[in-house]
């Protein structure tokens, strides 16, 4: 059973320091199983590689399991090879400190996204390299996967589970071990261990940050669990409460200030009325609504045939409650219900689910964004959905001397990052059309003022059509 992780950061040999094992000796480490060996097959300033090898002792794992499956199953099994749980317990044990994301030595750069690649041998992944795609990709990983055939001297036989498989990503090494301590046994399907309630602790901890936000939040949760029903429950509650505390009801106030400074030109109806306008001109008919909130958009959608699926998506489960309230969900026809669907997921992950849609809608929803995210939040809109058409909409920053209730220099709303002038919003958009292939187009919304423009602006952005052919 090997893993092993490269980094090209300079000098890189500060891995041994990251990892607090050092790289001119070989260190053995007993565990429960077995024994689990740390050694560098390479080290230098340009690149540096800690290899951690699992020796499984499988004698003494029968002497103290009791459970049976087959007749065999003791004497021919995957224990010694395969990249199961019993890699996580020794990450957990061996790269503790690095997976807590603690280190003495080199404090500031365990707080640094440096590039890394891990390499994972014999992996199994029960549901195929679809499945190794879906839980990996979201997280911007660059995958590689090598299948092995059941038995190269009879090909016949078929594929087998295992994978060769090869991550790579700039990132904190702390997220990385977080990553390949919850997903391995997620891939496997397994445990070697019993679980309790403890692994609901360990799966909130090492799940922290990125879990919560992750499309395949269930699938993660109920494998990793053993498919446990309680324990699943626990955790999935506990997760989303945990997303972002008290940010549901946060959201809620703050929308209701932004709408009260606003309601005098009715410009959110006029936004909704203007963003309805450029998808019915573009004749799409699947579209997706990003951050659609309580629904307003997606209920104008669902009025009208030519929209033929509809798909809302927000993070905040709660919201999404409310936007199935207001749909009447439980009430539509079926032809009319098997239009539409409302989906949990964060914006800064790439989801297959958002692939193959003529249009985005993406309202009020980017000046909510920081800047680190906002880039995330681009590539996978612009880069991986690609829908043919997209319509953006964010304030006017100069527009904002208008209002008499709103303090000069302030947001619109508590929660906003940025409010962007016409020029800046013109200068980002154009940058994202140079750099994924789309031409921009910029409509005003609400009532035109001579000097600073209309209250909110509006980008409408098109697929160039040598792009998708």
């Amino acid at each position: 059973m090997l893993l092993t992780i490269t980094t090209t950061h300079q000098p890189a040999s500060d891995l041994g320091y990251l990892l607090h094992k050092n790289p001119n000796r070989v260190q053995t480490f007993e565990l429960t199983f077995g024994n689990a060996h740390v050694l560098y097959p390479e080290v230098s300033e340009e690149r540096c590689t800690v290899a951690l090898l699992l020796d499984v002792n499988s004698v003494e794992l029968v002497r103290r399991d009791g459970r049976s499956g087959f007749a065999l199953e003791q004497y021919v099994n995957d224990r010694p090879y395969a990249a199961t749980s019993f890699l996580s317990v020794a990450i957990a044990n061996v790269f503790g400190s690095a997976l807590n994301g603690k280190s003495k030595d080199r404090a500031e750069l365990a707080e640094t996204a440096i590039p890394l690649e891990a390499s994972l041998i014999s992996l199994p992944c029960r549901g195929g390299e679809s499945l190794l795609r879906r839980l990996f990709e979201p997280l911007d990983y660059t995958v590689m996967a090598e299948r092995y055939p059941l038995d190269t001297a009879f090909p016949t036989w078929g594929e087998s589970a295992y994978y060769t498989v090869t991550l790579t990503h700039t990132i904190k090494l702390q997220d990385l071990l977080s990553h390949l301590y919850v997903l391995i046994p997620v891939l496997d399907d397994e445990k070697h261990y019993f679980v309790g309630a403890d692994e609901v602790e360990k799966l909130l901890r090492h799940g922290e940050g990125w879990l919560s936000r992750h499309p395949d939040i269930e699938l993660i949760t109920r494998r990793y669990l053993r498919h446990k029903h309680s324990l699943t429950h626990d955790a999935l509650t506990r997760l989303v409460i945990a997303e972002e505390p008290s940010a549901e009801e946060a959201a809620a106030q703050h929308d209701q200030e932004e709408t009260t400074l606003e309601e005098t030109v009715n410009l959110h109806q006029q936004r909704l009325g203007a963003v309805f306008a450029v998808l019915k001109h573009s004749m799409a008919r699947r579209v997706v609504d990003l951050g659609c909130g309580e629904g307003r958009l997606l209920q104008m959608l669902l009025k009208d045939a030519q929209f033929t699926e509809i798909l809302g998506m927000d993070v905040a489960h709660r919201v999404l409650e409310i936007a199935a309230l207001r749909l009447k969900l439980d009430r539509l026809l079926p032809l009319q219900r098997q239009r539409i669907q409302l989906l949990h997921g964060s914006l800064m992950y790439r989801d297959p689910r958002l692939s193959g849609y003529d249009a985005a809608t993406v309202v009020e929803v980017i000046e909510h964004l920081d800047l680190p995210r906002l880039a995330a939040f681009e590539r996978v809109l612009f880069e991986f959905a690609r829908p043919k058409t997209i319509a953006i909409t964010t304030p006017n920053a100069e527009y904002n001397v208008k209002w008499e209730s709103l303090p000069a220099g302030k947001f619109r709303h508590k929660d906003h990052r940025f409010e962007w002038t016409r020029t800046e919003f013109q200068t980002w958009a154009q940058q994202i059309c140079d750099r994924y292939g789309y031409t921009v187009r910029f409509l005003p919304i609400g009532d035109i003022d001579s000097i600073v423009g209309a209250p909110s602006q509006m980008g409408v952005f098109v697929l160039n059509e040598e792009v998708t052919s």
